[in-house]
């Protein structure tokens, strides 16, 4: 019995690494060298792309695909049919492959709701949160909640996910930060 799930519709090519508890639903296509972590989910019509590494605990949802240049870290939320980009000046006639992709970071425990979209190049901070139908054009600080086209930050978020007051607390879970040059930092009590 396998370690993770496949179902019957979905391709899995050779070569490409899937993390126990895994599970990969309706017409999803793993490419070539993807590494996948474990315990992610995997919505239908998900394709990731050759060379691509996911880490544990993620969910993608469904109608995502996630290009080659992308990773993603542990935790990494990407909301129905959000979009990837890893080309900033793509031509059908003039193809560049692999090394004319810019990487994009999504880094621990960061979401990105549905229909927004992550220009290639930039990096989502640790446990920051893209609104839906946003477009981000630039990085994103730890912990920070951008919205808008462009993205534009409008407040902070806690690592549960609640939006923070403005002395930097949670009022759901009571974690506290303090703001430095990369976004927040939990205080550790």
């Amino acid at each position: 019995m396998s370690e993770f799930f496949v179902h019957e519709t979905s391709i899995v090519d050779e070569g490409v690494n899937i993390g126990k508890g895994t599970k990969i639903w309706h017409y999803s296509h793993i490419q070539t060298g993807a590494n996948i972590g474990e315990s992610c989910s995997f919505g239908q019509n998900v394709n990731v792309s050759n060379n691509v590494k996911i880490g544990n605990g993620c969910k993608v949802q469904n109608n995502v695909s996630i290009y080659e240049g992308v990773e993603l870290e542990d935790y990494v939320f990407c909301g129905p049919s959000m979009v990837f980009t890893n080309d900033l000046t793509p031509r059908a006639k003039y193809p560049k492959g692999s090394i004319g992709y810019k990487r994009t970071l999504l880094k621990t425990g960061s979401s990105v709701g549905a229909n927004a979209t992550i220009v290639c190049g930039n990096t989502l901070g640790n446990w920051s949160m893209v609104a839906s139908g946003a477009v981000v054009t630039k990085d994103v600080k730890n912990h920070a909640l951008v919205a808008g086209v462009p993205a534009r930050q409008i407040g902070w978020v806690c690592e549960c996910g609640e939006v923070l007051r403005h002395d930097l607390k949670c009022d759901k879970c009571d974690r506290s930060y303090v703001e430095e040059k990369e976004g927040l930092v939990e205080i550790v009590k």
